[in-house]
């Protein structure tokens, strides 16, 4: 028995990105035992992975928690978060880890002089090119998400006409400069021809009636909130299309194949986290054209230059326009 610990402590999108690491080293490596240990609020993302045989809950300096990773007797860490927490960790461990290149010079040199120095490798392959030692190598099969049934929404059960199909747009974002602003979502959802699914936390419920209270060419119904992270991955799972900013539903979406307009920001895809091996029918929208852009390579409560042109200028008909295209072609 080989046993892994892999490593990633947040948050959503980026635990996502990590389940072909999980899925190949558990298929490929023979008679091997895949752990995983992230922050306590992600467990759930995880904890219906048929790959991992346990997810544990990252406790900072606590000694107990320590040793039961200790007594777990792991062969290998693969850390996929690399920072100093989870240097300390493996220290601590003595057991020997894996890690990989997180390209921090180069998206520092992208933000701050916008020179592209980056490789044209997305961050999953740049994972599993660290694996290579184990003999591993990518199936091509893209992300996992793996949820409970319990969870699963019975689309019998939402409102208005949207169990016979319905456009998801994941309004909320952990950065404000990665989210597509209200008065763009409005403009979006009055050109659409299918009803929406508005999603996002509960944070983000007063945007969500302020987007739904505007819109007034379809049925829209505020769903921030009132689901639980897996139970909106469903609502993910069965949308025709979904239209998202640079967020964890993204990676989630592309999980699921869907067909994803994603709208970005602050942050551009070059970093490497674009919708992973999606629908080819997927769309990237983007203003291009900004000196100013990136200018993070996570993110800002809000525009550094007070302008936030790099989502202002987006155009939202055109937008709406490939939805409604991708819902025609979506069954």
């Amino acid at each position: 028995m080989v046993k892994f610990l892999i490593i990633r402590l947040s948050s959503i999108g980026d635990i996502v990105l990590t389940t072909p690491v999980v899925r190949n080293l558990k298929q490929q490596v023979q008679e091997s035992e895949i752990h995983y240990l992230t922050k306590p609020q992600y467990v759930s993302i995880l904890e219906n992975n048929p790959n991992i045989s346990k997810v544990h809950s990252y406790k900072p300096n606590d000694k107990e928690f320590l040793n039961e990773l200790r007594n777990e007797v792991f062969d290998y860490v693969i850390d996929l978060h690399k920072n100093i927490r989870t240097h300390f960790l493996k220290n601590k461990l003595g057991i020997l880890a894996f890690s990989f290149d997180k390209l921090n010079w180069e998206k520092w040199i992208m933000v701050n002089f916008k020179k592209n120095k980056l490789p044209d490798i997305h961050i999953v392959d740049r994972y599993l090119k660290n694996l290579a030692v184990f003999d591993v190598r990518n199936d091509q099969k893209g992300l996992d998400y793996f949820v409970p049934i319990a969870d699963e929404i019975n689309l019998l059960s939402l409102p208005y006409n949207l169990p016979y199909g319905y456009i998801a747009i994941a309004i909320g974002a952990q950065h404000f400069t990665k989210r597509v602003p209200n008065e763009k979502v409005i403009e979006i959802c009055n050109n659409l021809q299918t009803p929406v699914i508005l999603l996002g936390g509960k944070e983000d419920f007063e945007n969500a009636q302020i987007i739904e209270a505007q819109v007034t060419t379809i049925n829209v119904y505020n769903a921030c909130g009132k689901y639980n992270l897996n139970q909106s991955a469903s609502l993910v799972r069965q949308a025709k299309v979904v239209i998202t900013g640079d967020t964890g539903l993204m990676h989630i979406a592309a999980a699921f194949k869907k067909r994803i307009i994603s709208v970005w920001g602050n942050t551009i895809p070059e970093f490497g986290m674009s919708p992973y091996l999606a629908d080819a029918n997927s769309v990237i929208i983007q203003e291009k054209e900004l000196s100013c852009r990136p200018c993070s390579k996570i993110g800002f409560k809000k525009c550094p230059q007070k302008h936030f042109k790099c989502m202002q200028n987006i155009d939202s008909k055109r937008i709406a326009d490939f939805a409604n295209l991708l819902a025609m072609k979506a069954f």
